[in-house]
Formats: C-alpha cells, structure tokens, sequence
C-alpha cells in the first residue's frame, strides 16, 4: 500500500490504478461539495448545469495535474491551450466561484496525489459552508417584502389600512407615493416585515376586504436573496 501511494510523487509516471484511484477520489470529494452547495443555496439563480460543473471541473483539474506532472513544457503547452479558450458563462454570485474554485481545488491536489489535502480541505471546506448556513453569521435584518396597492384620494380605508399593518407587520415604510387614475387615486408602495412568513395570505385578504382598494401586489423576498 505504502509503495502504491508513493509512486505517485515519485517519478510522476503513474499507472492506471493511480490514475483510477486519482480521479475517483476527486469525483467523490466534488460529489460532496456540490452536495452541500445545494443544501446551502439561497438564490433564486440555481442552476442544475452549473452543480455538474463543479463535479465535472474538480475531474478535469485532476486529469490536467496528471497530465502535467512534472514536466514543465507540458505545462505551459496545456496553459496555452487553455489560455485560447474564452469562458463566456456570467457567475453573478461570487459564492457560486467560490464553490467552483473549491471542485477545482480539490481536483489538483487529488490529481497532484497529495490526498490528506484533498480530503480534509473538502471536509474543512462543507464544514465552514454549512456553519456560514446555519449561523446568522452576515445576516441583516431587513425588510422582507414590497407591498403596493391603490386607493382613492381622501379615501377613508387609509387607517383600515394602518390597522390591518399593526395586526400582521412588525414594521412599515412607506418608500413611494405617486399619482394614479388621472389624480384620482394614489398608489402606495411599502417595505413591510411580516411579524410570521405565513401571514402572507392573511395579509392579502385582510386588504382585499377594503371595498375601494385596487391592485394589491406583495413581492416577498429573503434577506439572502437578490432580486
């Protein structure tokens, strides 16, 4: 066993038992990462692609460090080949990189045989993503939804409309105000926290009952997302 793991260092001339057990170890690491990325993913930009190419990127890392080995003209040669292809696809969460690196990361150091790195940074790795998930670790507390709707000049639905933000808000803002129907209304738009998630729909039928009101929206949105 010892002599197995040895000649991966060695003269960097590995046979198909190290080459297997190399890109193995690096699709199983990756497997875990990505794993624990969509355990962890927030946004509303997921993409199913993007989780097979950090599986598929740590195996490509992997072929290239073997392919490489210890030979630096080969090195730059393949440097310079993937130096010619353009990578076009927009990451727009830098969390999302972040775990690309990682698949990546992951892949050398499984291609470069150095296995208790690959292996305890991948554990390390998930373990601090799934802290930063579960810890309110960066949270803010902000508004969660914008609330819009219509209602007549001088209309006297104005404090039903306080009451009923008293019995489902726990805040209010009032962020825009502005003419509707030729002046004879007024559209209202809100930043509203709900004092619980589920109070959503209580919230919509609660100002549906206003006999003068018209068109009422409620955008939600977590504090983790970006809309």
């Amino acid at each position: 066993m010892d002599d197995f793991f040895q000649s991966f260092g060695a003269a960097r001339v590995l046979g198909t038992a190290q080459i297997v057990c190399g890109i193995l170890l690096a699709f199983i690491l990756s497997l875990a990462l990505a794993t624990v990325y969509r355990w962890t993913h927030q946004g509303l930009s997921y993409s199913r692609s993007f989780v097979h190419t950090q599986v598929l990127g740590a195996i490509v890392a992997a072929i290239l460090i073997m392919a490489i080995g210890n030979n630096l003209a080969r090195g730059l040669g393949i440097l310079g080949t993937l130096a010619i292809v353009r990578f076009r696809t927009p990451v727009r969460d830098p969390r999302d990189l972040i775990f690309l690196f990682a698949s990546i990361a992951v892949g050398i150091a499984a291609g470069a045989a150095v296995f208790e790195v690959a292996i305890l940074g991948a554990l390390l790795f998930s373990a601090a993503a799934l802290y930063l998930h579960w810890s309110p670790f960066a949270a803010r507390h902000q508004h969660e939804g914008l609330l819009r709707y219509i209602l007549p000049a001088d209309s006297p639905s104005e404090t039903k409309v306080d009451d009923i933000f008293q019995r489902f808000a726990s805040s209010t803002l009032l962020v825009a105000m502005r003419q509707a129907a030729q002046g004879d209304a007024i559209e209202y738009s809100y930043q509203i926290r709900l004092r619980d998630p589920s109070f959503q729909s209580d919230l919509l039928a609660a100002l549906h009952e206003l006999e003068d009101i018209e068109d009422v929206s409620l955008l939600m949105q977590r504090v983790t997302v970006e809309i």
